[in-house]
């Protein structure tokens, strides 16, 4: 393999050493180290704990590239392109490793959207979990009609949504596969049967948990015999799973969505003191859906050019939000302000803090489940029309101060049926990005939800180890089913329904020619839309490459405070925003972005910092 790296794409070329991806793990031991929370109370509660940054190169390939949140996955990925695998075999079985080397984050216990590009059409494969049968809106709600706290909602069988991820990589690999179905397994049955080091970042969240003792599988698995997480370096095998990964291989998604493995799953969620609805019907019935990408025209004026930026419509909230932010910039004039010392201004981030408050407002109105929630004006679109843009745009003081208050807007004739979403945590994910050596290109994030889900972890009872986490995805929803005025939430409980989520996955084209620009998502929670935000902008706006804008600091908001980047950002910056009425606060923000920009070379590819991804190719 040969792979050229740098801080910008006119780079030599280096040859990796065999072993070197397990060397670029173990060569981090130590280096990572627990970053101190902030009080969750008054801050921001982010979905995984961050830990220490890792400087990255960036990566530039030839003909194809993979980028994932795991050197081991993305070595998987690696392995089926060069033997002639499609964009969706690689994505098969880096979630299949990611399930293993990364539990935490995501697995074939949660689910995952995926934009997909054949050279000439995007697709959008929607593979989020759905509410079991037996849910209703009042779901996490306590005796006395009150939310409960996330962490007594959080922690059982009652947040554990129905797993799409598998029935939907089957069907994306029905209609894109190259390789046969089985061999996209091969790497992390090899991976589970013969042991991996357990990471540093793993290592690290596995020692702040203390919910995923409660459940005995886990603890077994996860701890030694004195209770104590296994460290970074440990190697881990897990049989268990590896069982399970051989049945999907020969019997398809059905060797987990029936049979022995979905009633295992039915018993686990059903058994818990903090037990669900889920049935095994519910397994059995699951489908994904395949939807028509969410795009919108963003143009740039120095230098001038125009994209089209493709991600996912309802139930993700991601693409919305993300062209609200971008397309108020741009009606403000002021979207193109250059960086100032290499970072964001003070006087762009609260044009961007203003944008994000009226697309944040917008989001907790009127985004759910298109299944079950009707498009306001009848088409989501909508939402993101140049001319309403630019009348929420109005509202900002450009030179002034933080505007006062912030309503949903009106995209069209509508009568508003219901009420605001309270903020609520929204929790940690892991994204995929990829390009083939046929044309192909995607963006797929994947989650669980919470860092290790519902803490619990799926066994079938026959003497094997190990096994796979469930989601807790059901905590998506909000918690409280109605508003002060009676009206229903949007995104309410409802049997069937799958939850809104701030997953972004996303991909970019030049609007002339219909050619690939860039692939990108992060994880995140609702986060994810600003991480995706940064790198979009810093790339299309900015002229940075893929690493260049991933490194930038992270910054954001829900509605409420302005997050910056712990210790990213001067005391003069900060002062500025609060001189205009910001509440600022300093808290770690763990993205973990991963991009891949076409070059007139080929590709170029960033992973974050924050976190263990790599980009690899030919």
């Amino acid at each position: 393999m040969r792979h050229r790296h740098g801080s910008d794409q006119n780079t030599g070329n280096i040859r990796w050493p065999e072993g070197a991806l397990r060397a670029l793990l173990l060569g981090v031991l130590g280096m990572l180290a627990l970053a101190a929370l902030q009080g969750r109370a008054d801050t921001l509660a982010q979905p995984e704990l961050a830990s220490a940054t890792l400087g990255k190169p960036g990566w530039a390939t030839h003909t194809y590239a993979v980028a994932a949140a795991n050197p081991l996955a993305a070595q998987a990925g690696l392995e089926i392109l060069q033997s002639g695998g499609s964009a969706v075999d690689a994505a098969i079985a880096v979630q299949m490793v990611l399930t293993l080397v990364e539990p935490q984050s995501s697995g074939i216990g949660g689910g995952a959207f995926l934009l997909h590009f054949d050279g000439k059409k995007t697709e959008a494969f929607d593979g989020r979990e759905t509410a079991p049968a037996g849910a209703t809106p009042t779901l996490f709600l306590d005796a006395d009609g009150k939310p409960m706290p996330f962490t007594q909602a959080v922690v059982g069988g009652r947040s554990v949504g129905v797993p799409g991820a598998l029935r939907m990589l089957h069907l994306a690999h029905q209609q894109h596969g190259k390789l046969p179905w089985k061999n996209l397994f091969a790497p992390a049955i090899r991976l589970a049967m013969s042991g991996f080091a357990i990471s540093p970042r793993m290592a690290t969240l596995l020692a702040a948990e203390v919910a995923l003792k409660t459940d005995p599988v886990a603890l077994a698995y996860f701890f030694d015999s004195n209770g104590k997480p296994w460290p970074e370096g440990h190697v881990l095998r897990n049989p268990e799973l590896a069982a399970v990964l051989r049945a999907i291989a020969d019997q398809g998604p059905d060797a987990v969505m029936t049979g022995p493995v979905a009633q295992a799953m039915v018993n686990k969620v059903r058994a818990h003191t903090n037990p669900g609805s889920l049935a095994q019907s519910d397994l059995a019935t699951y489908r994904p859906v395949l939807r028509e990408p969410l795009c919108f025209d963003y143009s740039v004026t120095l230098p001038s050019r125009s994209y089209r930026i493709c991600g996912m419509p309802p139930p993700s909230s991601g693409m919305l939000a993300i062209g609200q932010i971008l397309g108020v910039l741009n009606a403000s004039g002021q979207a193109g302000l250059a960086l100032e010392l290499g970072l964001p201004g003070p006087q762009w981030l609260h044009l961007y803090t203003e944008a994000s408050r009226l697309a944040f407002a917008d989001r907790a109105q009127y985004v759910g489940d298109p299944a079950f929630v009707t498009a306001p004006a009848g088409n989501w679109a909508s939402l993101l029309a140049p001319d309403y843009l630019a009348s929420r745009a109005a509202a900002i003081v450009v030179n002034g101060s933080r505007m006062k208050s912030v309503l949903p807007g009106t995209p069209g004739p509508i009568s508003v049926a219901y009420a605001p979403m309270p903020a609520q945590t929204e929790h940690g994910t892991s994204h995929i990005s990829i390009v083939d050596a046929f044309g192909n290109a995607l963006a797929m994030t994947t989650t669980i939800e919470d860092a290790w889900g519902a803490r619990l972890m799926v066994n079938r009872g026959v003497g094997l180890s190990g096994g796979f986490l469930l989601n807790n995805q059901l905590t998506d929803f909000s918690f409280e089913p109605t508003g002060s005025d009676g009206k229903p939430v949007a995104n309410r409980v409802e049997p069937g329904k799958r939850p809104r989520s701030s997953m972004s996955p996303l991909l970019v084209f030049d609007k002339a020619t219909n050619r690939l620009v860039m692939s990108a998502g992060s994880p995140g929670g609702a986060f994810i839309i600003h991480f995706t935000a940064k790198t979009l902008l810093g790339v299309l706006n900015w002229g940075l490459n893929p690493q260049q804008a991933i490194n930038l600091p992270n910054f954001g908001t829900l509605g409420g405070p302005l997050f910056l980047e712990q210790e990213r950002f001067s005391a003069s910056t900060m002062a500025n925003l609060r001189d205009r009425g910001h509440t600022v606060m300093e808290v770690p923000l763990p993205s973990g972005l991963q991009a891949i920009q076409r070059t007139p070379q080929g590709y170029f590819g960033g992973a974050d910092p924050r976190r263990e991804g790599i980009v690899l190719g030919d």
